[in-house]
């Protein structure tokens, strides 16, 4: 039998302080794993993507994951597809989970755990991509970290409303607004074009970029990147088709700044950077963690797909 896991299903188990420190040993052991997880990505006669993560893959889960989704930047939403957690001992397809669900929830804690160790202390929160993954930064750094005032911008004018209603923010007009003002910078967009460069921001301004997960997008310019400590969660990903695939490299992965290995922010005056484009093993991680919830909540549906 299957347990089907849908949004609703999820967000009824799903825990912001739990999910963080799942993601946080996650961090830890990934590189325990001999076999690298793999993101592909093909483009398509649509108006979109399909992209596979495989497998998700963590030290003592006996389980792994395949997620398969489909991005369309002008559908609503943007992003749909589903994660299957198989057993890593017969293959029994234990859960399909909606996966812009796990996606959102992985993605914003994540970022929330690397803004929280690179960026300097309080200060003024700026938003730039009033969507889904920001919704979910702002609550993980909620559980972290106090917060101090919140500037917005969207290319959707309502939609930037109704995220600064919802978080006692205001709205600006444009992203260098947003720089000029914030001390920690978060963007989750689909832009193609640098957002900010370095004439637009400051020494001692925390970026981090959730919009740099394929091939062509772009949120922060080669000389922001070259100025600041730059922190991944994969150097290789990074360099062929995330944040650092136009130019900069990376000073670390943020699982060498959790496990203590690398400095994250060095001094005060530093600019960071966290440019993460999203494994697989942080699928498993917040999968495992929503289907033994579930299990033990008796949330789902069991289905037999052999039937």
């Amino acid at each position: 039998m299957t347990l089907l896991l849908t949004r609703g299903d999820l967000e009824a188990v799903l825990e912001p302080e739990a999910g963080i420190e799942v993601l946080r040993d996650g961090f830890r052991a990934a590189d325990g794993v001999s076999i690298a997880g793999q993101r592909v990505r093909t483009d398509l006669p649509f108006p979109g993507t399909a992209t596979a993560l495989i497998p998700g893959l963590l030290p003592g889960v006996p389980a792994y994951t395949v997620k398969v989704n489909a991005k369309f930047p002008d559908a609503r939403p943007a992003l749909r597809g589903v994660i299957c957690l198989h057993s890593g001992m017969d293959g029994e397809l234990l859960a399909l989970l909606d996966s812009a669900t796990v996606t959102a929830w992985r993605t914003g804690l994540a970022a929330a755990l690397g803004t929280q160790l690179l960026a300097g202390p309080g200060g003024v929160l700026g938003v730039i991509g009033a969507g889904a993954q920001a919704e979910l930064v702002l609550r993980g750094l909620t559980a972290l970290r106090p917060r101090g005032a919140l500037v917005v911008h969207d290319t959707s004018s309502d939609r930037a409303a109704n995220f600064a209603r919802r978080h006692g923010g205001r709205v600006l007009s444009c992203a260098a607004e947003v720089a000029a003002i914030a001390d920690v910078v978060l963007s989750a967009t689909w832009s193609r074009q640098p957002l900010l460069r370095l004439a637009d921001t400051r020494k001692g301004q925390h970026f981090t970029s959730l919009g740099t997960d394929e091939p062509g997008k772009a949120e922060l310019a080669v000389d922001l990147l070259e100025a600041a400590t730059v922190v991944v969660d994969d150097r290789e990903l990074a360099a062929s088709m995330g944040a650092l695939a136009s130019g900069g490299t990376a000073s670390a992965t943020l699982g060498e700044v959790v496990r203590g290995e690398r400095p994250g922010r060095g001094s005060a005056e530093e600019r960071t950077v966290y440019a993460p484009v999203g494994l697989p093993w942080q699928d498993l991680a917040l999968s495992w963690s929503a289907y033994r919830a579930a299990e033990r909540a008796g949330i789902g549906r069991r289905v037999d797909l052999l039937a």
